[in-house]
C-alpha cells in the first residue's frame, strides 16, 4: 500500500442499544425535556396498568398534555422553548389561575387564556397574524379572537406523526 493513501471505511451499523439511545434522545430533545423529567414520564407509563390503548399512546399523550406543549401546538409560541419561557414567566391562566409550571398537566375541558397585562407585551404584539394562518390539532380548540385554548380530546400517535419508534424508548429504560 502506498504511503499517504487513506482507505475509506464503511460506517459500522448502529447496535440495538445505539438505536434505542438515538430514538430516546431525539424524542427528548423534540419535547425540550431534561433527562430526569423524560425518564420519569417513561417509568410512570411503564408502571401503569394500561387498559385502553398502548403504552406508547399513553406516553406520548402525557408529553402532549404538558402546558408548554399545548401552548406550542395551539400556535401561541413559535417553539417549545419559547412556550416554556412564556409559561414560566406567568403569561397564562389555566382555568382562571396563573400558572408558571411548564409541566402542568392540561386535562380535557381545561381552558388556557393569556393574562390581560401580558397582551401588551412584545411577545403577543403580532400574535393575531401568527395564529390566523395556524390550524391547531383536532384535540385542541383555539378561539382566535380571545386567544383561549381548550383541550377537547387526547392526541393519537397517528395524528402526531412522530418520527421516532416509541417502543425502542421503553426497551431502553427497561434495561
Amino acid at each position: 500500500m502506498q504511503k499517504g493513501v487513506v482507505r475509506k471505511r464503511r460506517p459500522t451499523p448502529l447496535s440495538e442499544y445505539g438505536r434505542q439511545l438515538s430514538q430516546k434522545q431525539e424524542l427528548r430533545n423534540q419535547y425540550n425535556l431534561k433527562e430526569r423529567q423524560f425518564a420519569k414520564y417513561v417509568k410512570e407509563t411503564l408502571a401503569q396498568k394500561i387498559r385502553e390503548g398502548t403504552s406508547a399512546d399513553v406516553f406520548v399523550a402525557r408529553l402532549e398534555q404538558r402546558l408548554d406543549n399545548v401552548i406550542f401546538r395551539a400556535g401561541l409560541a413559535g417553539s417549545r422553548s419559547e412556550a416554556r419561557q412564556m409559561v414560566s414567566h406567568g403569561h397564562f391562566l389555566v382555568n382562571g389561575k396563573r400558572t408558571k409550571v411548564p409541566s402542568h398537566e392540561i386535562k380535557i375541558g381545561d381552558a388556557i387564556t393569556v393574562r390581560t397585562p401580558s397582551l401588551k407585551s412584545v411577545l403577543f404584539k403580532n400574535i393575531a397574524m401568527k395564529i390566523a394562518k395556524h390550524n391547531p390539532p383536532s384535540w385542541l380548540e383555539l378561539n382566535k379572537g380571545t386567544l383561549e385554548v381548550k383541550r377537547k380530546g387526547t392526541p393519537s400517535l397517528q395524528e402526531l406523526g412522530l418520527s421516532v419508534e416509541v417502543p425502542l424508548i421503553f426497551e431502553f429504560y427497561s434495561r
